[in-house]
Parts: structure tokens; sequence; C-alpha cells
């Protein structure tokens, strides 16, 4: 089980005052990634155009280009909040960019009241991701997306 407060801790101490979005992306993902239990990707899309773009990421080769029509980061990116998907099989218009992902969470990231992108997070076991996860995640992008509001110009 996941201690977030210690991931959150974390987080926080490794992407304040970054003057890059890539940068806290990056160490975001990786930070993820590592410390996460039973997830096979975890990265960032990031929106450009109202076209979700492939950000940092660790895991399998991904999707490069998402449109907002499409999938579970197309659905997060239209309705701005977050999806939790526990069989992405099962969920009409899931995008399979790795076979082995049967559950997915979605948060968006929202700098200045504008979709900056997304955090996206796949599993390889169904119903991977409970309450308790969606509520940490989102309080997780919620602190992603202060830090970003910090150096970006949206």
């Amino acid at each position: 089980m996941t201690n977030y407060k210690t991931l959150i801790s974390a987080l926080k101490s490794l992407i304040e005052d970054n003057s890059y979005d890539i940068t806290i992306l990056a160490n975001s993902s990786s930070l993820l990634y590592n410390e996460l239990e039973n997830i096979n990707w975890v990265g960032f899309y990031i929106n450009k155009n109202n076209t979700l773009l492939l950000g940092p990421f660790q895991g399998k080769v991904a999707c490069t280009t998402i449109p907002f029509t499409k999938g579970v980061c197309g659905k997060c990116a239209t309705t701005k909040e977050t999806i939790v998907v526990d069989d992405v099989i099962a969920f009409k218009g899931h995008i399979a960019c790795d076979s082995n992902s049967r559950s997915e969470i979605c948060v968006p990231l929202i700098v200045n009241d504008k979709l900056y992108g997304l955090l996206d997070i796949d599993a390889p076991i169904k119903k991977r991701f409970s309450l308790e996860d969606k509520v940490n995640l989102e309080q997780i992008g919620q602190i992603i997306s202060q830090e970003l509001k910090k150096i970006l110009d949206l």
C-alpha cells in the first residue's frame, strides 16, 4: 500500500523551485513510477490546441497524440475531471497503447483555469485505483499544477 503522505512530501521537495515545466513533469513521472505499486505506466499528456501530446513518462512506449474525442485521456481532457476506469477493455473508445494495461486513472492538470495537460497512470490489473488513490493522485495533480502555475504564462 502506498504511503501517500511520504510520497507527497517527497514530490513537493523534488519539484519546488524548478523553472522548467518538463523538469517538473519528468521528475514527477519518475517518482510516481517508482513509488506506486502495481502500475505499468505513468506519464503526462500536454494540451496543445485541444490535442494531447505525449510528455515525460515512465514505462513502455506510448501513444504520441490523443484527440480530445478519444479514450480515457480524451474524456478527462473534455470534462476536466479525474477519470477512473476499472477495466479499460470495457471502456468505449479506449486507446490500447500497451495491451498489458487493464485499469487507468487520469487526472487533469489545471493552470490558471486552463487545461495544461493530464497525469495518466495505467496498471496491469483490473480495479487497481481505489478512492484513496483517486483523492491522493488528485492532490498530487494539484501540487504539480501549482508549481507549473509559478513558471508558466498561460
